[in-house]
């Protein structure tokens, strides 16, 4: 068999990952031991996540060491099978990282069907982006019928199914994305109620404008200029569910310039803010209840979503400093190989 084409963290980056941190090599093709099974990646699933994962600071998750293989859930097939209850051919949701193949106790994998959903969708709008926006959304936004969303990184994996659900509850969905392209679909094919670009220079006037009953839910994806654009506009007993803040994953110093701080805390007492950083697997037992209500909407045209699929492994590295730099446009994808289940 072919050798294994795989992508380990060389070295620990300070900045912008890129292909000295992130290195593209051949190994020995995996051998699965008995009990184990030989995976194929067919979709390699890029979130930013991943960049905390490559610092050595500690985080809610291990850092990946370097020298092993980069982290990152996958969508694969069987290729062979030293298990009685897996069998060749079969696709699954699994955690595999940034490689071609694998060999796992498939102990942790999830069967796939495909006349469900598209199994790329296992990493998307019915995988984990998908959850952290149906768990971070009822758990922390707690959206109220008429209520007005705001949403930064509205076309993105999680963002975009944030204002989705966020319609669907009876609020007002208004989406914050970088450029008229990505804010054309986040309300023509989306749609959502408003979306402002905030590349543009009348960026904080042109939010001020889309919600002029304030903001009630804050989903704050992005941070910087984005959060301190939506922080005058919050209301009173507003919610800020944090589920990322993409611009500042690069950063290795604190921020130059004024400190913001105290201005931020005075808006969270005098305002009686809620603000809540977390993590999708905070909630694991909601995830039976996701798939039941969000599958529904997904099958029926009801939740729309879209995707960025990058070919080639050896693209990878490249899809993901579009994706730290706001580049990609929707759920990023690389397809590692070929996906059987379409024609």
């Amino acid at each position: 068999m072919a050798n294994n084409q795989r992508i380990i963290l060389a070295a620990r980056p300070e900045g912008m990952p890129d292909e000295s941190h992130l290195k593209l090599e051949s190994a020995p093709m995996p051998e699965p031991a008995d009990g184990e099974v030989l995976l194929r990646t067919i979709y390699l699933s890029l979130d930013p996540y991943m960049r905390g994962r490559m610092s050595a600071s500690k985080s809610y998750a291990q850092s990946v060491e370097v020298g092993s293989v980069m982290e990152g859930g996958t969508v694969c097939e069987v290729e062979e099978s030293h298990h009685p209850d897996w069998q060749q051919g079969e696709l699954v949701l699994a955690h595999t990282g940034w490689q071609a193949y694998a060999a796992v106790n498939p102990k942790g994998l999830k069967r796939l069907n495909p006349d469900e959903a598209p199994i790329s969708t296992a990493v998307g709008v019915l995988g984990m982006p998908g959850f952290t926006a149906y768990a971070g959304l009822l758990e922390h936004g707690r959206p109220q019928k008429g209520e007005t969303v705001a949403v930064s990184a509205a076309s993105g994996a999680v963002g975009q199914v944030v204002g989705q659900l966020s319609r669907l509850w009876g609020c007002r969905a208004v989406g914050i994305a970088g450029g008229p392209e990505k804010c054309r679909f986040v309300t023509d094919e989306l749609g959502f109620d408003a979306c402002v670009d905030h590349r543009s220079a009348s960026f904080e006037q042109d939010l001020a404008a889309a919600c002029p009953d304030g903001i009630d839910v804050y989903w704050e994806n992005v941070g910087g200029k984005v959060q301190a654009a939506a922080m005058p506009l919050l209301n009173e007993f507003a919610r800020i569910p944090v589920c990322g803040i993409i611009a500042h994953y690069n950063e290795a110093d604190a921020p130059a310039g004024a400190d913001r701080l105290p201005g931020f805390m005075r808006h969270i007492l005098t305002k009686r803010l809620t603000i809540r950083g977390f993590i999708q697997f905070d909630h694991a037992d909601r995830r039976k209840e996701f798939f039941k209500n969000v599958a529904p909407l997904v099958r029926d045209g009801k939740l729309k979503h879209r995707e960025d699929i990058v070919q080639g492994l050896e693209n990878a590295v490249s899809a993901f400093q579009g994706l730290l730099s706001g580049k990609n446009f929707g759920k990023l994808l690389v397809q590692v190989s070929e996906d059987p289940s379409r024609p």
